[in-house]
């Protein structure tokens, strides 16, 4: 008798174990789990004076301040998402945006702690514009041959996907064409004072100086054709980020004349790596997914992130403190 009620009691002791198991992880996933509030020093690096990530950077600024009211943030400017994502891998900035084809190149590069970088937020959509004078015999990537190009700086993103379109093109960038490597604070400017044929852009739409260039000197945008899309595609590794897409009519009403034009899509990834403290992370995720309609009304692009989508960070795993904030934020 006594052993059967110690059997017994050892049968209840295991379901009785069992059952909190499995109430700790319900209430592991149910509750959110950043207690607190953040505190201490972050650097976001952004990117060039007047591209989308800088402006985007400078509202993000004012949201994290009201948030995260202990922390105290510094902007970085950046050439762009190539040296945007070597500064937080190496530790000299806490967060950033990168395209998603850079991210992919850095991962495969070898270069230090890819493996520590980790995903936020999946933002927007970066179009890529080749812009010309509206007169100009550009008609395609290929025409470029013997050109003056803006290709972007040396740590863009831009850089990145101008050399790579180029080169689907039958264009080799650094002997077919005379490369100027400035940022999308001067290549417009340089545009109008003949000083190149022809630049690449890779941004949100509108982009805030493409959209002024338009404003007072006559330009176009070139369509980039399909098939550009279907060889990066056909290359593998970290060009199969790049998609075809449609620049709508209205993305720049003085240069497209209400035509849209056919272009390539990457998407963009808030980064940072796994030494972030998870709260701070969780905190940060928040911020940019509550601001987004309040940023939007000035950085347009801040207005296509997306609760639905967001959490999708390939090539990157998800941060900790992330997954926090999508756990507590899920319906």
């Amino acid at each position: 008798m006594l052993h059967a009620l110690s059997r017994f009691g050892r049968r209840r002791t295991l379901q009785g174990g069992a059952a909190a198991v499995v109430l700790g992880l319900l209430l592991w996933w149910v509750l959110p789990l950043g207690d607190g509030e953040p505190s201490g020093t972050l650097t976001f690096s952004t990117g060039v004076r007047s591209g989308v990530y800088q402006r985007y950077g400078q509202r993000l600024e004012g949201a994290l301040a009201k948030d995260m009211p202990k922390v105290s943030i510094r902007l970085e400017d950046s050439e762009g998402s190539q040296q945007n994502i070597e500064r937080v891998a190496t530790g000299r900035a806490d967060f950033t945006i990168a395209t998603v084809d850079a991210v992919a190149a850095y991962l495969q590069s070898g270069k230090p702690n890819g493996e520590r970088l980790r995903g936020c937020v999946r933002l927007y959509d970066d179009y890529v514009q080749l812009v010309v004078p509206r007169g100009s015999g550009i008609r395609k990537v290929s025409d470029l041959r013997g050109k003056r190009v803006g290709v972007g700086q040396k740590g863009s993103g831009v850089l990145l996907v101008a050399d790579r379109l180029m080169t689907a093109a039958g264009v080799d960038p650094s002997e077919d064409i005379k490369p100027v490597q400035a940022g999308i604070d001067t290549m417009p400017q340089r545009l109008v004072d003949g000083e190149l044929d022809a630049f690449f852009w890779s941004g949100g739409l509108p982009t805030g100086a493409v959209e002024e260039l338009s404003q007072k000197f006559d330009i176009r945008l070139v369509p980039l054709e399909a098939s550009l899309i279907s060889k990066l595609r056909a290359a593998g590794g970290s060009t199969r980020h790049y998609r075809s897409a449609i620049m709508p009519a209205d993305a720049y009403d003085h240069a497209q004349r209400g035509q849209a034009v056919q272009t390539v899509a990457v998407a963009n990834l808030l980064i940072t790596t796994d030494r972030t403290d998870p709260l701070m992370t969780e905190a940060f995720t928040r911020t940019v997914i509550d601001s987004r309609d309040r940023i939007g009304q000035e950085v347009h692009a801040a207005q296509l992130v997306d609760l639905r989508t967001a959490i999708y960070t390939d090539p990157l795993a998800l941060h900790e403190g992330a997954r926090r904030y999508y756990r507590s934020a899920k319906p």
